[in-house]
């Protein structure tokens, strides 16, 4: 019984990583995968075993090598000047993320309550520092309430879409809407006159995704492993991780595409699906996009806290509390036009990185196993 809870707080802890208020809102799957039309559950699938195959990895170099950080993860993975560059760019976007979620919910307060942004930046950080003080309890602590809490608002939107908006719906035609995308890949692949590569673009939309997500995943994934050392139960985790994350994707998604063209209208795509349910399930999504922004706060402090720990020689605690106080006022700069450069950046990097570690465990596999 005792294994059956540790394996659902470790699928929720993936999930909460992963799951920050950019897929809860609908705008990260519109981008990476809605925007390619029916192609985009073939690419929600690839992710899925993606998440499965270099989850796996990552646990077994883990455990294998006695290690407790991303940084030590990206050493023994990829050396020289390029494992350099992955641990100095994870390490700036891990910041950089920390100060965007605080500036979004400064924002989100604002908009909503009329307050200045510093209360919800505020807000954001006093509650980020508590539970980060608990360490890895806290952290599965607040995964394993924000987690169902976001299934069960997409499950009751999607169960109201069914029984109210049923006439809306053709699965035939859903599988066969073409790709509307101005994602920035396909500005790559025009820039660079790489037009062959149009028709694997979901394909090259998955491995970057993933990738992205692997690599920041790993930061909390590699130090739980250290922790807490029971290989069957962290593999089941992250395979049910995984099977919950692709399902709830694949529902948003499906939500998403028969509401095109108008989702593309609004920031937070999911918010214009719901409006037509009512104030209280708006105000649940809403808290809910809250809550994934704070779950995304804390895992990437905590990554980056158990980096200090390890490479710095500064205690966790003491590594969380100066990550805040660098990035509440990071948060009051304008991260518009830096975001769009930095995530594809990391998406690229990442992308490397996961090659890499496929690479490094083929090579190695018997020792790993």
């Amino acid at each position: 019984m005792k294994n059956k809870k540790l394996v659902l707080q470790i699928a929720a802890v993936f999930i909460g990583t992963i799951v920050g208020a950019g897929l809860a809102s609908g705008q990260e799957i519109t981008q990476f995968f809605t925007v390619y039309g029916g192609m985009s559950m073939w690419g929600i699938l690839i992710c899925f075993i993606l998440y499965l195959i270099l989850g796996k990895i990552v646990i077994n170099i883990s455990l294998h090598f006695k290690i407790s950080s991303y940084k030590e993860l990206i050493e023994i993975v990829s050396k020289g000047f390029l494992g350099k560059f992955i641990d100095i760019s994870t390490g700036f976007f891990l910041i950089s993320s920390s100060a965007i979620i605080l500036a979004g919910s400064g924002s989100l307060l604002k908009e909503y309550f009329h307050c200045s942004r510093w209360v919800g930046i505020i807000i954001m950080a006093l509650i980020s520092l508590y539970v980060l003080l608990r360490n890895t309890k806290g952290l599965i602590e607040i995964n394993s309430f924000i987690v169902p809490s976001l299934i069960s608002i997409i499950l009751i939107s999607f169960t109201l879409y069914i029984i109210f908006w049923k006439d809306n719906i053709n699965l035939i035609k859903l599988f066969t809407i073409p790709s509307k995308s101005n994602f920035y890949v396909l500005y790559y692949i025009s820039k660079f006159k790489l037009n062959f590569l149009g028709r694997y673009i979901i394909l090259i939309s998955s491995l970057l995704y993933a990738g992205f997500n692997i690599l920041s995943c790993s930061g909390v994934l590699v130090p739980l492993s250290e922790e807490i050392k029971d290989k069957k139960s962290l593999i089941m985790g992250v395979f049910l991780g995984a099977l919950g994350l692709t399902c709830l994707t694949l529902i948003m998604n499906f939500l998403l595409l028969i509401n095109q063209p108008y989702i593309y209208k609004y920031d937070i795509p999911m918010l214009y699906i719901v409006n037509r349910f009512g104030k209280l399930i708006q105000i649940m999504l809403l808290c809910v996009i809250w809550l994934e922004m704070f779950s995304t706060e804390v895992s990437d402090i905590y990554s980056l806290g158990k980096t200090m720990e390890k490479s710095l020689n500064i205690k966790y605690k003491l590594s969380v509390i100066i990550i805040i106080i660098i990035a509440v006022p990071i948060s009051q700069i304008g991260f518009v036009s830096l975001i769009s450069i930095l995530y594809p950046l990391y998406g690229v990097i990442s992308f490397i990185f996961m090659v890499q570690c496929i690479i490094f465990y083929l090579k190695r596999k018997k020792e790993l196993e």
